[in-house]
């Protein structure tokens, strides 16, 4: 399938990685499988993949390890799958760099929108930022939106998809103040209900990458006790 997205699909139960691969295929994705955890990270980290579908429990290296590991390399988009629906595990999924959280059992057809809204707000242009520009720079730090690249002082720093997507939101809107369940809703796309915590954990992943390069940009993400965020502009 020439110029087909490809997707890694690593499940240690043949029986999910067929279903998920029919409903996949289905849609003209290409689907590559993998049924345990080392091999998983070897084609991750060799092979190009456009989006993986990472269940938590593997045998030889499990999920989060493989997880940790892409991110140290690749902000591919991951989504995890697990058979533990807790919120301490989305969220330790969430601060290992998952950009979404799947429970076991799940419907199938739900996954598949779940990989196409990903890989939708994948796309080089942001949807929020029509009619905004597509070159954004404020002190040191440049958003270039057509790129999907984010630039510190002229260095890249390299985020993850959902870390991007929530730069990119809070930036375009200055000093607007946003509760986590807006940030839910609008970076997310859907309510994780009692998951305000995903909000946190990503902000902290975010101020963390930008810190590297400096901390007066990383310092414009500013909390508002009590409600949640604001991007602010500090002279």
């Amino acid at each position: 399938m020439e110029n087909a997205v490809r997707i890694l699909v690593v499940d240690d139960e043949e029986r999910i990685r067929k279903l998920v691969r029919m409903y996949l295929e289905r849609n003209a994705f290409e689907v590559v499988e993998s049924e345990d955890g080392l091999d998983a990270l070897n084609k991750a980290l060799h092979d190009h993949y456009d989006l993986i579908v990472l269940d938590l429990m593997l045998p030889g290296m499990d999920g989060r390890k493989v997880c940790e590991e892409i991110r140290k390399k690749s902000d591919v988009p991951v989504i995890m799958l697990t058979a533990s629906g807790d919120e301490s595990s989305r969220i330790q999924g969430f601060e290992l760099g998952a950009d979404d959280y799947v429970v076991k059992p799940f419907s199938p057809r739900e996954l598949v929108m779940r990989v196409k809204a990903l890989l939708k707000r994948m796309h080089p242009v942001n949807e929020a930022a029509q009619g905004v520009g597509q070159v954004l720079s404020i002190m040191g730090l440049t958003v270039n939106m057509d790129a999907r690249k984010v630039l510190v002082n002229n260095e890249e720093v390299a985020l993850t998809p959902k870390e991007y997507e929530l730069l990119c939101y809070l930036i375009q809107r200055p000093d607007k103040v946003f509760a986590r369940e807006d940030l839910l809703r609008d970076v997310w796309n859907y309510q994780f209900f009692g998951d305000q915590r995903t909000v946190d954990t990503h902000v902290k992943r975010l101020r963390e990458k930008l810190g590297r390069y400096s901390e007066k940009v990383a310092n414009m993400i500013v909390t508002v006790w009590g409600v949640g965020y604001k991007f602010e502009v500090r002279e």
